[in-house]
Parts: structure tokens; sequence; C-alpha cells
């Protein structure tokens, strides 16, 4: 309990400084987006959807905080990377990766939430994805700027995963897109890009709460459910 009180004391004090930097710092927007998620789907009912229908066999789950979904996938093979609680491998994606030698059906990428790490963890996926694979992201529509300002400075907090998946958007040999439920969980598949995005950057990292704000249907090609699930 006292190395609970006090990772929690500690994470108080980099909030409130993280707070100051984006009050100089951080991009100044106050509209918000309203989404209607259903509050009967889960990303957990999308995933354990996805392995049925496609009879996966194995699973990789990078981030596993309270085993939300971790400890429902029932399945022949699954591995679990967090540095901190959950899974079953105890260190951060980018070890796990640099020391892994299997490859996956279904992974799930919930792990730190900000561009540079999101990139990497799904650039690393891809290389150890099956044929017929896929991919799955949680956070990545969030309703304002606060949410996905980086570096966190607040509990609720979706992080900016949606700038990773802009830049997936782009990519001839992937396929992307993002489910209206559960905060937007995107999907990305190893075939021909069905719907590239065209957009004026290379900077994915640098892209405004603003520009997602204007145009996240078209930059997260955003779909119900019900459309997701026809497609699996």
């Amino acid at each position: 309990m006292k190395i609970k009180n006090k990772l929690e004391h500690n994470r108080n004090i980099n909030f409130f400084f993280n707070r100051l930097y984006n009050l100089f710092f951080g991009e100044k927007f106050r509209k918000k987006i309203s989404y209607n998620f259903r509050k009967d789907i889960s990303r957990t009912d999308l995933i354990l959807y996805s392995i049925n229908k496609r009879n996966f066999n194995s699973y990789l789950e990078i981030g596993c905080y309270d085993d939300f979904v971790f400890s429902k996938v029932n399945i022949v093979e699954k591995v679990g990377v967090d540095p901190n609680s959950g899974g079953n491998y105890r260190n951060t994606s980018d070890n796990f990766f640099a020391q892994n030698k299997k490859n996956f059906d279904c992974i799930f990428i919930d792990g730190l939430h900000e561009y540079d790490q999101v990139i990497k963890d799904i650039k690393n996926s891809l290389k150890v994805l099956n044929k017929n694979g896929l991919i799955f992201l949680h956070d990545c529509l969030p309703e304002s700027v606060s949410r996905q300002r980086v570096p966190r400075d607040r509990y609720t907090w979706n992080g900016d995963v949606w700038k990773a998946i802009v830049e997936a958007r782009t990519w001839k040999n992937c396929d992307t897109k993002t489910c209206l439920i559960d905060h937007g969980i995107s999907i990305i598949e190893k075939k021909p890009n069905q719907d590239p995005l065209e957009i004026k950057t290379t900077e994915f990292k640098k892209l405004r709460f603003k520009c997602f704000y204007e145009n996240y249907e078209k930059l997260m090609r955003t779909e119900s459910y019900e459309d997701t699930i026809k497609s699996i």
C-alpha cells in the first residue's frame, strides 16, 4: 500500500509540472468531439469476436495493466508484455521485440500512448503478424485537446495514438480503419490499402488536434461496429 501511495504521489507531481508545461507550450483549442460510442461494446468484444471469426491461435498484447483484456482471451498461445503489471512477460515492448522469434495471429497494442512509442510498436508488430492476422490499437479517438496532450497531465487520457494511425493510413501495404467504440479501436491488416490517405505532411508527430477535430472521420477512416465486423 505504501508503494502504491508513493507511486500515486509521484504521478500527481508529474501531472502538476506537465500541466504547467502544457499551459505555456501546448496547443490551445477548446472544441470537443462527441462520438456517442456504444456503451454495450468494448475492445474486448471486438477482439474476441475477431479471434473466433478467423480461428486465431496466437495472441500478443502490448500493455496489460490490470489484465482487463488479457485475462479474457482464451487461446492456444498468448503473450502479454508489460514492464509493470499484468501479462506474462515483464519488460518493455522494445526489449520484447528485440528478442522475440514468434509470429502472432492477433496483436493488441495498448502500451505507452505516445506517438513515438506507438509507431514503433506498430512497425514491430507488422514484422511478426501472420498472414490474415489483425492488429488492434486502443484509445485512438480523443475527444479534446487535453485528452491527447503529451506530456500527460491528467488521469483520463488517450495520448496521441491517433497520429500513428494517421501515418499508417498512408502506407500502401497496410489497410487501416477505426471502429467507433471504446475510445476508438483502430485495426491494421497487412494487405493493399483500400482507401489510402493523402496528406501534405511527413511529420505526423507535429499534427495538431485542430486538424484532427476538423477531419477525424477521413484521417482515421471511422466506421460503425456493425460495419467493422462485416469485414472481419
